[in-house]
């Protein structure tokens, strides 16, 4: 796709939450900020950042069935700035390696 700008999809997944299944960030959780045909762009807030999200394959990555909270995910849809600390602080607080 070089050159061409990527279309987003119909079927909106941001907000939600996604475990890498391949990489060196194999098991990380992440957010999905934004998605394309082929791609998922996804921040944890700490090595992938809201300003840096890491572009992931799609296959590469298993859906987890949880949204963040309301308030988080219409600032995201609206393009409100979100802060990297909210973002760590929701994967922090729902999240740990034995409930995924």
């Amino acid at each position: 796709m070089h050159g061409q700008e990527e279309r987003l999809p119909v079927n909106d997944r941001r907000g939600q939450l996604a475990i890498s299944r391949s990489g060196h960030d194999k098991g990380d959780i992440f957010i999905i900020i934004a998605e394309t045909d082929e791609y998922l762009y996804v921040a944890d807030g700490r090595s992938r950042t809201i300003d840096k999200p890491k572009r992931k394959n799609k296959k590469h990555l298993q859906i987890i069935n949880k949204t963040v909270d309301n308030g988080l995910l219409e600032r995201l849809k609206a393009q409100v700035p979100i802060y990297n600390e909210e973002i760590r602080y929701f994967i922090s607080t729902n999240f740990n390696r034995s409930n995924v």
